[in-house]
């Protein structure tokens, strides 16, 4: 993905700065929000997916890597919120031949921490979680297991918890993969 530099997102590792987990988040709570995000992308419901979402948000699936600056590195998905609105109509034209049938997609979450809180730019601060993932995706001519680990900032926007960040850093990043064509 190539983007110029008046559209591309800062690197989140320079994002605010990190601090002590935020007071009022409960584990199931987030857990319950985590696989509600996961089964929302398994289950191509675009929209919901979407409305999860910050309007300052970043998605990010470096490739190589798991810290490597994305603005010098090829990156797998690095999108602002604006990137991932226009990545959700793409997919939803049905004219995105990679997922046309769409996969049939399913994935676990396990071993959620929370990580700590994170400044954001509204003078706020996030939590961020970690969590490792599997996902098992059938496709028509073959089937694919998808592992790694993802880092998630949360917010709580007008009492909704939201998701300004998501790092998904794949276990096998730093070899040739097949083509990504689902949201991970």
């Amino acid at each position: 993905m190539t983007m110029s530099p008046a559209t591309r997102p800062e690197p989140a590792a320079e994002e605010g700065r990190s601090g002590p987990i935020p007071e009022g988040w409960s584990y199931d709570e987030v857990a319950q929000f985590l696989y509600r995000e996961a089964r929302l992308a398994d289950e191509n419901d675009y929209d919901g997916w979407e409305a999860l979402w910050t309007d300052d948000a970043l998605y990010w699936v470096p490739s190589g890597g798991a810290d490597l600056d994305p603005r010098t590195n090829v990156a797998i998905i690095y999108d602002n919120r604006s990137r991932i609105s226009t990545r959700m109509k793409q997919v939803k034209t049905g004219k995105r031949y990679a997922q046309a049938p769409p996969s049939d997609l399913r994935r676990i979450i396990g071993n959620i921490e929370f990580l700590a809180g994170r400044e954001n730019p509204f003078g706020g601060v996030d939590l961020e979680i970690g969590a490792n993932f599997i996902a098992y995706e059938s496709r028509q001519r073959e089937n694919q297991l998808w592992g790694g680990r993802t880092t998630y900032r949360l917010r709580r926007v007008d009492g909704e918890i939201r998701l300004a960040y998501k790092k998904v850093v794949l276990v096998d990043n730093d070899k040739p993969i097949p083509t990504l064509a689902f949201l991970i």
